[in-house]
């Protein structure tokens, strides 16, 4: 039966059902497609054709057999409101996934386990006890307080999925997956079009989410903001570089701290006050400066951009490279798991530097 599948690329693709019937030419009514969804009655071959290709999807990936069930998603600021745009972002999510999985299945590898620490979550009973889970954190993963150059490989490496979505008002959110015989997955999606400084923080922020128990009573956005400014740039190491006491900092160092951490003008500034290493008037004079630089608004365009590819999601792509590469899977199939055309995965195999 379809039904589960069905109902999963229909939201990832952000349709509702009348949307669908009208994609494909209405050959079925909207009415026929719910049914299909809900296991109540199967397509005929051409419907399902049609189906799959408006969904952009293979007719075997509706057909498949695995179900997964999303759970415990946590949206980082906005709350979604809408039902429709909170099918379209879980949907989004577990199709992603779903091929992320299919390739590790294919390539015979199993998901890396989540090396969460024996005692998280930790418990905060004040946003200042966000310290503690990073430097826990850190301490578990061996990271001592040194910078961390990709954050996106570093999570992956310990067990977090991370992907990458066409996300609206949403930065990133954090969900775990669970799956039929099988342990639950961690999952971060991540906006991929807006800045990496902007992603490097939603990535530690929403790890905070995953270690941390808040709390009723503690700011939960808060706190994660403190676990995030903490793990990517622990006290000690900022203390070194800057002291412990500022009366203002320039902008050429607050672009070596940025080299170093890999963390916006306006997250060093956030963590300096967290620290006490300025005053809350130094604070408000920068911001001043930031936003009369129009570094606050979009496309946030402060020196020394980190490149776009530097915490792009990369493990999926490489072990579709990989399964392409000894035969495992198909140009197409491969082109599906990336949602890309044919003639884009040819050129991204033999002309990366072209395709971008």
């Amino acid at each position: 039966m379809i039904g589960q599948r069905l109902k999963i690329a229909r939201a990832a693709s952000g349709l509702s059902l009348r949307d669908l019937q009208a994609e494909i030419d209405n050959r079925v009514t909207a009415q026929a497609i719910g049914k299909y969804e809900r296991d109540e009655d199967m397509p005929s071959s051409g419907v399902l054709g049609a189906l799959a290709s408006a969904l952009h999807v293979s007719e075997d990936y509706l057909l498949g057999a695995d179900e997964m069930a999303l759970d415990g998603v946590e949206f980082r600021k906005k709350e979604i409101t809408s039902k429709r745009e909170e099918a379209y972002v879980e949907g989004q999510a577990l199709h992603l996934l779903e091929r992320y999985l299919s390739l590790e299945g294919a390539l015979a590898l199993p998901s890396v386990e989540w090396d969460r620490p024996r005692e998280a979550p930790y418990p905060v009973t004040a946003v200042a006890d966000a310290e503690n889970a990073a430097r826990a954190m850190r301490m578990h993963w061996g990271l001592g307080i040194d910078p961390i150059l990709n954050l996106s490989e570093l999570l992956e490496e310990h067990g977090i999925k991370i992907l990458s979505a066409d996300l609206s008002d949403i930065d990133g959110l954090t969900a775990r997956v669970n799956r039929k015989g099988g342990d639950p997955i961690p999952v971060i999606v991540l906006k991929g079009n807006t800045w990496s400084e902007r992603k490097r923080f939603t990535l530690a922020h929403e790890l905070g989410h995953m270690v941390m128990d808040v709390r009723p009573g503690v700011d939960a956005e808060k706190a994660a903001n403190r676990f995030a400014g903490a793990f990517l740039m622990p006290a000690e190491a900022l203390w070194r570089e800057i002291g412990k006491h500022r009366t203002t900092i320039s902008l050429g160092e607050f672009l070596r701290l940025k080299e170093l951490f890999g963390t916006s003008f306006q997250a060093i500034t956030y963590r300096c006050l967290d620290l006490g290493i300025i005053a809350g008037s130094v604070f408000r004079k920068l911001f001043q400066l930031f936003n009369e630089r129009g570094w606050r608004k979009p496309p946030f365009e402060e020196p020394g951009a980190i490149p776009d590819h530097v915490e792009r999601p990369r493990r999926m792509e490489r072990l579709c490279f990989r399964a392409l590469a000894e035969g495992i899977i198909s140009e197409s199939k491969a082109a599906e798991i990336l949602g890309i055309s044919v003639r884009s995965l040819t050129r991204l195999m033999d002309q990366p530097s072209l395709a971008g």
